[in-house]
């Protein structure tokens, strides 16, 4: 092994894409629900249970971390599926979900991700690095701290509005943890602030579509877990957007780990923000 480098300094992107690559192809080995369907009989650190395809989407990540250990990078993992991993040096901290939308892609439904970001700290404040795959469209999204974020290579206009209609309420609302239940709670409240819902069952891919102003906001009417949003928000925050997670010690308190700590609200204004800080979860 060579000597220890900072984690931060290292390919991340390179990194991301190979384990694109590695996940693309075991998903085309197991193209039915059938085969995607079967569960380990456990449940991961995040508390669902554990599909054989999330099992082996996480291993296929971290037999691209195991490389860069090799090759002298140290750090601190947390995933969804086995919680943290000591890579040597509990400073960095690189935060995966092998596949946000694991139901989604159990059914086939278009939208899943590969959810990686690389931390200097404990919250969501400190991620330096933030990478999303969506397997359904096939896009790539990523950012850099304080040096922008990219969707398939293409910078994002951090200018982008949001759209409202006369009577103020947003155009096009993403919602998560859409249960009919937390749906029921908080409709009165979606109904006043917005034209139209739409629920992908990821928040990783979900975020992304508010950093290119496709979605206007986002709220997640349950806790969301550090794992979801920990890329997905600085990609947010890099394109012009802004991200509150409410249930915390300020806006990006959330703690970077697979359990559930607060719903997480995203928009492209502080009005709208502020908006949707109001409805109940």
């Amino acid at each position: 092994m060579t000597s220890t480098r900072s984690a931060l300094d290292a390919d991340w992107l390179a990194v991301c894409r190979r384990a694109v690559a590695g996940l693309e192809r075991m998903l085309a080995d197991a193209p039915t629900t059938a085969e995607r369907a079967l569960e380990t009989g456990t449940r991961g650190r995040g508390g669902d249970r554990t599909l054989e395809i999330d099992q082996e989407a996480e291993q296929l990540v971290l037999d691209q971390l195991d490389v860069l250990r090799e090759e002298g990078y140290q750090f601190v993992v947390c995933s969804e599926e086995r919680g943290e991993i000591d890579y040597g040096d509990h400073d960095v901290r690189v935060i995966i979900d092998p596949i946000d939308g694991s139901l989604n892609a159990k059914r086939g439904i278009s939208h899943y991700a590969l959810s990686i970001a690389v931390a200097n700290g404990q919250t969501m404040a400190d991620v330096a690095f933030g990478f999303v795959h969506d397997f359904g469209p096939s896009e790539t999204w990523w950012a850099w701290r304080g040096r922008g974020a990219w969707l398939d290579g293409a910078l994002l206009d951090p200018t982008l509005p949001e759209r409202r209609g006369r009577d103020g309420r947003i155009e096009v609302l993403g919602i998560e943890s859409a249960d009919p239940r937390w749906v029921a709670k908080s409709i009165e409240s979606l109904e006043q602030n917005a034209y139209r819902l739409r629920a992908l069952g990821t928040i990783a891919a979900s975020l992304c579509q508010v950093a290119a102003a496709r979605f206007d906001g986002l709220v997640t009417l349950r806790r969301s877990r550090g794992v979801d949003a920990a890329a997905g928000q600085l990609i947010v925050r890099e394109a012009g957007g802004l991200i509150s997670f409410p249930w915390c010690d300020g806006p990006l308190g959330a703690p970077l780990t697979a359990e559930p700590s607060s719903p997480v609200i995203a928009a492209r204004s502080q009005e709208t923000l502020s908006m949707l800080e109001k409805v109940p979860t």
